[in-house]
């Protein structure tokens, strides 16, 4: 027992040496010689070892007789440090017309360049720049969607140039700003719906992949989400390879081995990143937001983690329903809680 405090301990001083934000609210230490107690981020002069102990509350803090520090207010419930990446969230919010370096962005709310691009990572989930690059895109988007010109709103997403614009739409949304705006004008995708023990399922294809799994209530529900995100796009009723592919997906919902099959999906790094870790999740289990976010080495980006799964367009095949919150309730699910419930019992009785 002994030989695992210390362990945790050491791991704890650590984490103090290096500020590290994804430690921060998990324990606090305190400070013999000054009868202080801090975040493991406090700015101020690290301590010497000996005369630092660890509490995994405030109140604990308190109750050995520590004060809190005026630097980094444990007290409160976000750290300074997140407080600064938010500030510096809403200004690129704000300003994504600018081009600002990481150092500029770092005076504005005060932080130094190093510790804001850890920190911003650790809790958005993605590097300054990647933020900037996924708002911009989806700022086009939806002023493409409005009917707005490509030039109108590649300028209003606050791209520098016509040609930055058509690159990230390429890679964002597998098409051109022009195609986009007109809904997929010129883009044949390929779908069916079939019968599944949660409902109907439609399953879409471009020629590169899957784009859209869904499940609902009924077919004419599942088609008309699917022309909604494209509009203009040629939709035409799957061949034998895309039924084959539905099947595969219908075996896996009543408790069968997952499969690989060929995607053509789009989203930031850290999407995908997260997407392809749902993927490594066993079948038969779950992990918690938290956890999938620790995997990735981002503990603080939770909510971004969330995000992602939110935003999984392929149900089943990129397993968002496995994971669920650190306490055991459900979570979220796009097709419904009661579907996300169900299979897990199927996946759970099939081990």
């Amino acid at each position: 027992m002994q030989d695992v405090v210390q362990e945790a301990d050491t791991r704890r001083w650590r984490a103090v040496l290096d500020r590290d934000p994804a430690s921060d609210g998990e324990f606090f230490y305190g400070v013999t010689s000054t009868g202080i107690y801090c975040r493991p981020t406090c700015p101020s002069r690290r301590p010497l070892r000996s005369r630092v102990s660890f509490f995994g509350t405030v109140e604990a803090a308190e109750a050995a007789g520590y004060r809190a520090c005026r630097r980094c207010q444990p007290r409160n419930s976000q750290s300074p440090a997140v407080h600064q990446v938010m500030k510096a969230r809403q200004y690129l919010d704000d300003h994504l017309d600018e081009t600002l370096t990481l150092e500029q962005l770092g005076q504005l709310v005060g932080m130094s360049p190093f510790h804001l691009q850890r920190t911003f990572k650790k809790v958005v989930g993605v590097s300054p720049k990647a933020y900037i690059a996924a708002m911009r895109l989806r700022r086009m988007k939806a002023e493409l969607r409005k009917g707005v010109t490509v030039s109108r709103a590649t300028y209003d997403a606050g791209y520098a140039s016509g040609s930055r614009a058509y690159e990230h739409a390429r890679a964002g949304m597998g098409m051109t700003p022009g195609s986009y705006r007109k809904g997929g004008q010129g883009q044949t995708i390929r779908y069916v719906v079939v019968r599944t023990p949660l409902g109907e399922l439609l399953v879409a294809a471009t020629d590169r992949g899957l784009c859209s799994v869904m499940l609902g209530d009924t077919a004419a529900e599942l088609e008309a989400s699917l022309r909604q995100e494209y509009p203009a796009a040629s939709l035409e009723s799957g061949d034998g390879i895309l039924r084959e592919y539905a099947e595969q997906i219908v075996s896996q919902i009543r408790g069968g081995d997952p499969r690989s099959l060929p995607l053509d999906i789009t989203g930031t790094d850290f999407q995908r990143q997260v997407w392809e870790a749902l993927r490594r999740i066993p079948l038969g289990q779950t992990r918690s937001y938290q956890a999938i976010a620790a995997e990735l080495g981002r503990p603080s980006a939770v909510r971004a983690v969330a995000q992602a799964c939110a935003q999984n367009r392929l149900a089943v095949v990129i397993p968002c329903h496995r994971v669920i919150r650190q306490s055991g309730e459900l979570g979220g699910y796009r097709w419904g809680l009661e579907r996300k419930q169900r299979l897990l019992d199927r996946e759970r009785s099939t081990r």
